[in-house]
């Protein structure tokens, strides 16, 4: 479906909590991998802690700008309590908390009390597991996040809406209802809505938690396009369930388990040579 991938010249492998490197590169002790590109997000040495229970264990893990990351792994294993440190909606849960370590976006530890963190998801934005427009018409809900900034000038956002719209390959299909509900839209239609809303903003970085889940197969096909295209613009990060999904979107994929990091590697190299017996189990379905 995807074409492919470039920009990416990946001659080794990682191990377990191996990232890449300010440099942008992989490594691992006496073995390393190049890729092109900067590093956006550094994650360095987290833990992560629900109440007294630890949920990651000494996460570190640097995603390159404009790439596609996916992280895999079972169920419960953090990786989406990981993605929601990225914005840190974490926030919003009762005694959820990073307990050590530090996580850097665009070279800012986004933990630091000076952090606002309005901001911080105005430039990391979400799309959830679950489609959620809001009850407002298609146009509303892309200019939404424009008004809340104060942008008021009626051509900017009519211009906002269309543009997120298209780039959200959505414009055609809804160009003659911006003013119908959004709730009247298919679920596969709302979920690409979702990511328009996201990209009106102009964030540097979209985390999408499972975005696919509830979609069926054509949707589904529809949003990994989708994805793949953004990432000229954007870095993505995304948690899937799905192997496939993974090996279709991905450049980079990176296996927890158990609230550890086990391996992150160039997609390719992870589903065809993992360096982790952890890895190959999961993948070829002996466990997970």
């Amino acid at each position: 479906m995807n074409p492919p991938k470039a920009g990416i010249d990946v001659d080794s492998t990682t191990a377990k909590g191996a990232a890449v490197s300010r440099d942008a590169s992989l490594e691992t002790p006496g073995r390393s991998a190049t890729v092109s590109g900067k590093v956006i997000i550094d994650v360095d040495s987290v833990d992560f802690h629900y109440g007294a229970s630890k949920a990651l264990h000494g996460i570190s893990l640097k995603v390159p700008e404009k790439q596609v990351t996916a992280f895999i792994g079972p169920s419960g294993c953090g990786k989406s309590t990981l993605l929601r440190c990225f914005n840190r909606m974490n926030d919003l849960v009762d005694h959820a908390r990073v307990t050590a370590g530090e996580i850097k976006i665009q070279g800012v530890n986004i933990n630091a009390p000076t952090v606002d963190v309005i901001e911080l998801r105005k430039r990391v934005g979400m799309v959830f597991q679950k489609s959620n427009p809001f009850p407002k018409t298609i146009y509303e809900n892309i200019a939404y996040g424009l008004r809340i900034s104060g942008v008021r000038d009626r051509d900017t956002v009519d211009g906002t809406v269309e543009q997120s719209l298209r780039g959200a390959a959505l414009w055609d299909e809804v160009k003659n209802r911006l003013h119908e509900s959004a709730l009247g839209l298919s679920g596969g239609q709302q979920q690409r809505l979702c990511i328009a809303r996201a990209i009106a903003v102009k964030p540097s970085v979209i985390l999408m938690d499972e975005p696919c889940s509830a979609l069926d197969p054509i949707a589904t096909a529809k949003v990994e396009e989708l994805i793949f295209a953004l990432k000229d613009q954007f870095t993505i990060v995304i948690v899937t369930h799905n192997m496939q999904q993974a090996t279709r979107c991905s450049d980079f994929t990176a296996f927890f388990y158990l609230g550890h990091l086990i391996e992150v590697d160039r997609t390719e190299k992870l589903f065809t040579n993992p360096s982790q017996k952890q890895t190959e189990d999961y993948i070829s379905g002996r466990f997970g």
